[in-house]
């Protein structure tokens, strides 16, 4: 069914003069909602409150005072009786207010052409690609696309824009943020904060490089740069000593000195060498202390200092596409774990240390470590090792196992 159309036979004069009364508005209004709903026109309906008009309009339409009181209580059979009685509406009550008020869509109908609309509204995803299938289909749950595009035309069209973008990601090498969008969307204000192309968009970035959750405006910076696209070249840091193959890190290895590399730096001049093999760790007191130990004669080292930056990966892509063994080591605890796991989504590195025979010997030989704390994820490199963690529930940090570390960076 689609809509109500009025019957053959509605004097239209008369059902204007006797149900178009505007004292009967709330009356007709009911009866159109009901028939929205396919309810039955029939039983009381109660207006709290009446107008002296009001109650006037439905004394006239029933030929009768409905009763006295605070409230004003009409049956619906009773009008669709006067209606057929007197001719004005043979069919009774449905076609009279058809007539005055015109078709009522029947919202069954309403919310079957909305939702096919919705479904509709969603088939730019289909275009994805295959790694950010589970995304799309949170996507088609979770309710962000409709809080940013109110309509299905507008929700299509943003849908559109976002998949265009993602399809073009990650972007290599790095570029800034606006001119991508200049260049792809024609509008370099595109994927400003807080536009809904941008939130999308940013969501998407995170489910396709495995960004973790965060919040404030370097969170999102280096969520951007995940994927190469960049709101400045110069916040992303990476931490390094002992590489060579600019001026600049020449200098600080032979001096013994850490260098802190700009994603600037290394989307412009990045190192011209590669060494054979690049030890990586997580946390600045190992690669200080190194500097400290060592000297000028470390061997390549790399900080992520927490979660990898764009300037660490960029660095590291980098790295290994000269050929270089990347191996290494961060804390054993679910936090470390899950750096370990993104680290390796972006690049191949073998462990250094960093497996469940050494989370079992750390821990044995530091049975006052602090306790295990968080949510458990996986070590694709290392199945064994999460259970391991489960089992001993201990905190190994990278400062623990220091001197090990450090012996074997020494020269």
């Amino acid at each position: 069914m689609g809509v109500s159309a009025p019957g053959p036979g509605v004097d239209r004069v008369r059902l204007g003069r006797l149900l178009g009364d505007p004292g009967l508005g709330w009356l007709v209004e009911r009866v159109r909602r009901r028939m929205e709903r396919d309810e039955p026109l029939t039983g009381p309906v109660t207006l709290a409150a009446p107008s002296a008009a009001e109650r006037a309009a439905a004394e006239r339409l029933l030929g009768r005072a409905p009763g006295a009181g605070r409230s004003l209580t009409v049956r619906l059979d009773a009008v669709d009786a006067v209606l057929r009685r007197s001719g004005i509406s043979p069919g009774g009550l449905a076609p009279a207010v058809t007539a005055l008020t015109g078709p009522v869509p029947r919202l069954a109908d309403v919310r079957a052409r909305e939702a096919s609309a919705w479904q509709d509204a969603y088939a730019p995803l289909a275009a994805l690609p295959p790694e950010l299938a589970d995304w799309a289909g949170r996507l088609r749950g979770d309710g962000l696309v409709r809080r940013l595009a109110r309509t299905p035309p507008a929700a299509r069209a943003l849908l559109a824009d976002a998949v265009t973008v993602l399809r073009a990601l990650p972007a290599v090498p790095a570029v800034s943020l606006s001119a991508f969008a200049a260049d792809l969307l024609g509008d370099a204000h595109a994927l400003d904060d807080g536009t809904p192309l941008a939130t999308l968009v940013h969501s998407g970035v995170r489910a396709l490089t495995g960004f973790p959750d965060g919040s404030g405006a370097e969170w999102r910076r280096e969520a951007w740069a995940s994927a190469g696209l960049l709101r400045d070249a110069l916040s992303s840091t990476v931490l390094t000593l002992g590489l060579r193959g600019t001026p600049a890190l020449d200098w600080t290895t032979d001096a013994g000195e850490p260098a802190v590399l700009t994603l600037r730096q290394l989307t412009r001049t990045p190192p011209s060498t590669a060494p054979a093999v690049v030890h990586v760790c997580e946390n600045p007191a190992v690669l200080a202390t190194a500097a400290d130990l060592h000297g000028p004669l470390c061997p390549p080292l790399v900080c992520l200092q927490g979660q990898p930056s764009a300037a660490a990966l960029t660095l590291l892509r980098h790295l290994h596409a000269r050929g270089s063994r990347l191996r290494y080591h961060g804390d054993f605890d679910w936090g470390g774990l899950r750096i370990a796991g993104t680290l390796l989504r972006h690049v191949p590195w073998s462990p250094w240390r960093y497996t469940t025979a050494d989370y079992r010997a750390a821990a044995a030989a530091v049975p006052l470590a602090p306790p295990l704390t968080g949510t458990p994820t996986d070590a694709p490199w290392d199945p064994a090792l999460a259970p391991a963690l489960r089992e001993l529930g201990l905190r190994i940090e990278e400062e623990t196992v220091l001197d090990a570390l450090l012996s074997d960076l020494a020269p």
